[in-house]
C-alpha cells in the first residue's frame, strides 16, 4: 500500500513546551509504526508534523489531563466550522476577561469530557483557542488568586489563532473567519480518526492501546519537572519522575519504541538509551515568566533501545521518501 505523505500543519495555538521543531527528529527514531500513542497532547506538534500516513492503516491515540486542550481536539475533529465560528472574534479586552471567567466555571463540562469519551463541546473549544491565543503568559482558564483582570495581546506580530499566525494587528478585525474554517477543516481531516482521550496519562499505556495493536511508538512528553520551569499548565502535577520510572521499566520491550522528553538534568536514563540535543526557537516556547530563555539550551530527547537509529543521510530525506519499518 502507498502511503500518503502528509503535509506538516502548524499548531493552532501557543504551548509551553511544544515538540514541533523536534518531529523530524522524533519520527526518524519511530519510523512508519501502525501504532503512535501520546498521553501528553499538547499541541499534537509532533502528529501534526508525521512524515506520512494512511490513516485507514493507522492507528492514533492522544490524550490529556487538561479537558480543555482534550475537548479542542476532539471538537475540531468533530465538527471544525462551528469551532471556528466561535474562535473567530475580534481581540476584545472585557470580552477576554468575561470568557475566562466563564470557561473556568464549567465544572459540569468538565466531569462530562472525563467520563465520555465522545463528548465535546464547539463554544468552550472556540472561545478556549482564541482566548489561549490572546491571553499573555500564564494562567488562561485557570483559578488563580493573583490574576484579577488581564490585558490582551495587542502586538504588530499579532498571537491570535493562527493558520501560519494571520496578522491581528491594530485594525482590530480579529481572526478572519474563512481563514479559520479552512485551517481547521485541515486539521479535522488530518484528526478524523484520532482517538482523543482526557484523563491520567497511564490510561493510554496498557497493553490494550499499544502492544496488543503491534509495534507502537510512544512519544512522553510530560509537564517539565516543578522545580526547573515556573507553574504554567492549567492541570499541575509533578509527574515527571513517574514518567521517568514507566520509561525505563518498559524501554527493553521490542514491540515498544519509546521516546521521553525533557531537561538535561531532569532525566537519569540508562546507558543503552540514546539521548539526542535539540534547541527550542526563541519564542513562546522557551520562555519563562521571568524572561530567563535559557532552558532552551538544555532541551533533550532520550530513545530507548528499540527505536531506529538512522544514518544521517536517511534523516534528512526523512520527509522525502519514509522507509516501512514494521514487525
Amino acid at each position: 500500500m502507498i502511503e500518503t505523505k502528509s503535509q506538516s500543519l502548524k499548531t493552532p495555538f501557543p504551548w509551553f513546551g511544544g515538540k514541533s521543531r523536534a518531529a523530524s527528529l522524533i519520527w526518524s527514531r519511530f519510523g512508519q509504526v501502525k501504532n503512535y500513542v501520546e498521553p501528553f497532547a499538547g499541541s499534537l506538534g509532533v502528529l501534526l508534523n508525521r512524515p506520512s500516513y494512511d490513516p485507514l492503516r493507522y492507528t492514533e491515540t492522544v490524550n490529556d489531563l487538561d479537558a480543555y486542550l482534550a475537548n479542542f481536539w476532539r471538537s475540531i475533529s468533530v465538527d471544525a466550522e462551528s469551532v471556528a465560528r466561535y474562535a473567530a472574534c475580534p481581540v476584545n479586552e472585557a470580552d477576554l476577561q468575561a470568557r475566562h471567567n466563564w470557561l473556568i466555571e464549567q465544572m459540569d463540562f468538565k466531569e462530562q469530557m472525563l467520563a465520555d469519551p465522545d463528548f465535546c463541546d464547539f463554544k468552550v473549544a472556540g472561545w478556549w483557542v482564541w482566548g489561549l491565543s490572546a491571553w499573555i503568559g500564564s494562567g488562561w482558564c485557570k483559578h488563580s488568586k493573583h490574576i484579577s483582570h488581564q490585558l490582551p495581546h495587542l502586538g504588530d506580530d499579532g498571537r491570535g489563532v493562527h493558520r501560519k499566525r494571520p496578522h491581528l494587528g491594530n485594525d482590530g478585525q480579529g481572526v478572519h473567519q474563512d481563514y479559520l474554517v479552512d485551517y481547521f477543516k485541515a486539521l479535522q481531516q488530518r484528526l478524523y480518526r484520532v482517538r482523543v482521550c482526557c484523563g491520567d496519562w497511564m490510561r493510554v499505556l496498557g497493553p490494550s492501546p499499544t502492544t496488543k495493536l503491534g509495534v507502537t511508538a510512544i512519544l512522553l512528553d510530560p509537564p517539565y519537572q516543578q522545580d526547573l520551569r515556573a507553574n504554567l499548565y492549567n492541570e499541575e502535577s509533578n509527574v515527571s519522575e513517574k514518567v521517568r520510572e514507566w520509561a525505563i521499566e518498559n524501554g527493553g520491550n521490542p514491540l515498544l519504541r519509546i521516546a521521553l522528553c525533557g531537561y538535561s538534568d531532569e532525566h537519569e536514563m540508562p546507558s543503552d538509551w540514546e539521548c539526542c540535543t535539540w534547541s527550542v526557537g526563541g519564542g513562546y516556547d522557551g520562555q519563562r515568566l521571568d524572561k530567563n530563555n535559557n532552558n532552551r539550551a538544555k532541551e533533550r530527547i532520550w530513545f530507548s533501545p528499540h527505536c531506529l537509529k538512522p544514518k544521517k543521510r536517511e534523516q534528512l530525506n526523512l520527509f522525502l521518501t519514509v522507509r516501512e519499518v514494521e514487525s
